[in-house]
């Protein structure tokens, strides 16, 4: 008698993610921590390669992202089953090479239009939403004949960068043409910005300015249906001259008949760009007028503010956006029961960063999670509107968005940062 072999057991294939990323800081790792927790095999594709130790046992896939060309036949002959992207330029790519691939994502031109804020307006503008009175103009043009044409107050914005750098208010047209001229200052001698060298950077958007509290959305599309995962409040006034955005709490303490225009709004500011599949982030004021989109970002919140968001029992952005991208159904995952909060810590003042005192203090405050300094001794530091970075981050959870925010600004009051008067340089 012949034995019988059991039958075969067939085990799912683990999904293969590309991750594009323009860094390897914290959000980074803890896309690569969640995904061995998922069981995901996770890639990374960056331009930055060279500071990697080969974290998840698999080398980076080296990319250029101001050249997609290149960068896709850098992937040519390569499976993988979704893609993910932090940050502005490395969504254009992962767009592209999604595209490319037959993957779900957002598609390139979505992309496109959320990284130039003049193509987002006319988009905005097409599919009825309420937009400012708003115009481009070169870099090569008069500042002062430009200045007749606008509208006072305005806002002169780069069309590309993002976190309200190199972002202007002005009240007149002598302050329209110190603005303009600012800002062509920072697009034509920044080394970041002329090392991606995209043709919007020989632009600049002029706009009414709009008045009214500010919020910033985060969230998530699937098959073309935006869906807002959490409204962020952002308390503290931004009238200008520059935007620095400080404290996010989350939920939001607005009436909730201003949530769900917030909500209406942001859906169709995300269907008027075409984006389809994967997370968004967006920022829009509200006033008396109505809810006005100030612009979508086809990836999510960057850098270390995604701490303060977590879902279900404490699931973090990084794991959901995986999970919804590999084909999971992230539906019912609703923010965590409690408020929370972060605040990026500003520049005050340019110099050159010495340390800080207080910080144990900070942390002792009630309702703080933890408070983390990203500035390094020795740092050359430059504020607003220029610079694109800050000094740290505090994060805080409560029961209330209210002692949130009191956490926050408490926190943030018993840090004493040292920063030098940074030596001119000498040339010649």
């Amino acid at each position: 008698m012949t034995s019988q072999q059991p039958p075969a057991t067939s085990h799912p294939a683990r999904s293969r993610l590309l991750l594009f990323a323009a860094t390897t800081g914290y959000q980074i790792r803890v896309f690569a921590e969640a995904a061995r927790r998922l069981d995901i095999d996770l890639t990374l594709a960056t331009d930055r390669c060279h500071v990697l130790e080969d974290p998840w046992g698999d080398h980076a896939i080296a990319v250029r992202f101001e050249d997609i060309p290149a960068s896709l036949e850098a992937l040519r002959g390569r499976r993988f089953d979704a893609v993910a992207a932090v940050g502005d330029r490395p969504a254009v790519l992962a767009a592209e090479a999604a595209c490319a691939l037959g993957i779900p994502f957002h598609p390139p031109s979505a992309v496109r239009a959320c990284h130039d804020k003049y193509l987002a307006r006319q988009l905005f503008q097409a599919a009825g939403l309420p937009v400012p009175q708003f115009f481009r103009v070169t870099l090569h043009e008069s500042a002062a004949a430009v200045a007749r044409r606008a509208p006072y107050p305005c806002v002169l914005k780069p069309l590309g960068l993002s976190a309200s750098r190199g972002v202007i208010r002005a009240n007149n047209p002598d302050e329209f043409v110190a603005a303009f001229n600012r800002i062509k200052a920072l697009l034509e001698k920044s080394p970041d910005i002329r090392s991606a060298r995209e043709e919007r950077d020989q632009y600049l958007q002029v706009e009414a300015y709009i008045p009214g509290r500010e919020f910033a959305v985060e969230g998530l599309v699937t098959g073309g249906m935006p869906r807002v995962l959490a409204i962020f409040d952002k308390p503290d006034p931004l009238e200008g001259p520059f935007f620095e955005e400080t404290i996010y709490v989350t939920p939001s303490r607005e009436a909730a008949a201003v949530q769900q225009a917030i909500r209406e709004t942001v859906g169709k500011a995300v269907r008027a760009l075409g984006l389809h599949h994967g997370p968004f982030h967006a920022e829009l004021r509200a006033n008396d007028s109505g809810v006005w989109m100030l612009e979508v970002a086809a990836r999510p919140i960057g850098g270390l503010c995604s701490k303060a968001l977590r879902f279900g029992s404490g699931m973090p952005l990084e794991e959901l956006i995986l999970r919804h991208a590999t084909g999971e159904d992230v539906s019912t995952l609703r923010l965590a029961d409690r408020a929370s909060g972060v605040m990026m810590i500003p520049i005050p003042r340019g110099g050159v960063y010495e340390g800080a005192t207080g910080v144990e203090e900070a942390r002792a405050v009630a309702g703080i999670e933890d408070v983390i300094i990203t500035a390094k001794v020795g740092q050359t530091l430059v504020p607003l509107p220029e610079g694109a970075t800050y000094l740290g981050f505090i994060f805080a959870r409560g029961n209330e968005a209210a002692g949130v925010e009191q956490a926050l600004r408490g926190a943030h009051a018993r840090v004493n940062f040292r920063i030098a008067t940074a030596l001119p340089t000498l040339k010649g």
